[in-house]
């Protein structure tokens, strides 16, 4: 629902754009987006490791709505010991972000402003920077409280903010206001999460301030192997997206950039709502491997991703019929996006990263990261493939790029990548002498 709410209020906020915005200010706004989301460096992938740290430790605990942990003391202490770490490396990392994205927005903004039309940035610039410190400060205690089993309740905060986050983007365009409209956005996402974190204060101030002593997770040894690949593996995500539309911004101008970033957005947004299907189960993924629930933690991810496949091909299908149909009815509009050839191909590459994203999510439960080298190589491609074609071919020469170097090779490495890894984890069960079918602990 949360990510469906998503995808309705992303489809009023792209008409209000095209009504409210010029093409020239459509650019800016893409391209703001594009340099905020540049917080994944910042992030280091620290949330995908902290659910996973959280749910092995919660397959032995059992937490109760009033915020009472019972179970292995052991992992009780482990537990908190996650949630103080995490805590001040983010608020250390926050004010570094905060620092960092302000100078690089403007002198990216600066040097490739478009002289013929003045835009005023600025103040929508700094505004989306200091919201975005604040949600990333609160990012990490959502993937925590995911982790040790509240996924619904998260989900239900994902509603909320989807809700919010829309609302108050809205309310910038049509007050005319929207380069304003991202910032709205994640200041939408940031109370909504405020509010969800104080009904479960009590559970997070009690891990706080729990004396772990001698129990304490060692970053070093247990985590960091884990987070520096999974840190390089999501730049590297910010490189094979987002780059795209502050090139066309920079080699082609504001207004071709605005058409690949609505057309990009569309697809992303439709990648991001399937994946809902997998994301959700990440949590159950760790804890089945926690308690060697091989057979059924198999069982799960194939069966989630047949479903959420077919949901995308579908969705994806109708999408591009729109698209075309946009194209002959309301040429207008149709001329904002990238043509239906450009857009079929956007799809193509949403599908292939989509099945490629959902096995990452699954061989990650086991607390490794394998897709390191396939992150490092397709972005490096496609980084370098894309310099070399935006200034003689634009749009499509990006579009071309984006599909062969993660499309194509990506999906590639990555079957490979996934079959290898599945077999070995398998093996390393049986090594174990873990049974690998064994019922469900509680």
């Amino acid at each position: 629902m949360a990510r469906g709410i998503q995808i309705l209020g992303s489809t009023g906020t792209v008409l209000l754009i095209v009504r409210f915005l010029s093409p020239v200010e459509q650019g800016y706004y893409y391209t703001l987006l594009s340099l905020v989301s540049l917080q994944v460096v910042f992030e280091l992938g620290f949330s995908f490791v902290i659910l996973q740290m959280a749910a092995h430790e919660c397959a032995h605990l059992t937490i109760h709505a009033d915020g009472r942990i019972e179970g292995d003391v052991v992992a009780h202490a482990r537990l908190a010991s996650i949630l103080q770490k995490t805590f001040r490396w983010y608020l250390v990392a926050a004010v570094i972000l905060c620092a960092s994205l302000l100078r690089v927005g403007v002198y990216f903004f600066s040097r490739h402003a478009h002289a013929a039309t003045p835009v005023a940035w600025h103040g929508p610039w700094v505004v989306a920077v200091l919201a975005t410190a604040v949600l990333f400060l609160l990012n990490p205690f959502f993937s925590f409280l995911e982790g040790c089993g509240l996924v619904w309740q998260v989900g239900r905060m994902r509603l909320g903010q989807a809700v919010l986050g829309a609302g108050m983007s809205w309310g910038v365009l049509l007050t005319h206001h929207g380069l304003y409209s991202p910032a709205m956005v994640i200041i939408g996402f940031a109370v909504a999460g405020l509010a969800f974190l104080y009904t479960w204060r009590h559970l997070c101030l009690v891990l706080l301030r729990y004396p772990v002593g001698e129990q304490a997770v060692s970053w070093r040894s247990e985590v960091w192997p884990f987070q520096w690949k999974i840190a390089v593996s999501w730049a590297c995500t910010y490189f094979t997206i987002q780059i795209f539309t502050p090139v066309l911004f920079a080699y082609r101008g504001p207004a071709e950039a605005g058409q690949f970033g609505l057309s990009l957005s569309v697809t992303t947004y439709l990648s991001a709502l399937v994946i809902a299907w997998m994301s959700t189960k990440a949590a159950s993924f760790g804890q089945m491997i926690a308690r060697g629930e091989l057979q059924q933690l198999k069982g799960l991810f194939f069966r989630t991703l047949r479903q959420s496949l077919v949901v995308l091909v579908g969705i994806s299908a109708a999408c591009e019929a729109g698209v075309l149909a946009l194209h002959y009815l309301f040429p207008r509009l149709a001329a904002r996006m990238a043509s239906p050839q450009v857009f079929a191909l956007l799809l193509l590459t949403s599908l292939s990263a989509f099945i490629v994203q959902s096995m990452a999510i699954y061989l990650r439960s086991f607390k490794r990261e394998p897709f390191l080298i396939q992150s490092v190589v397709v972005a490096a491609l496609t980084v370098s493939l894309s310099l070399a074609t935006v200034k003689g071919w634009g749009l499509a020469g990006i579009t071309t790029s984006y599909l062969l170097c993660t499309g194509v090779i990506g999906l590639i490495v990555g079957l490979t990548i996934f079959r290898s890894w599945h077999t070995a984890a398998e093996a390393s069960f049986r090594r174990m002498d873990v049974p690998i079918s064994a019922p469900a602990a509680r």
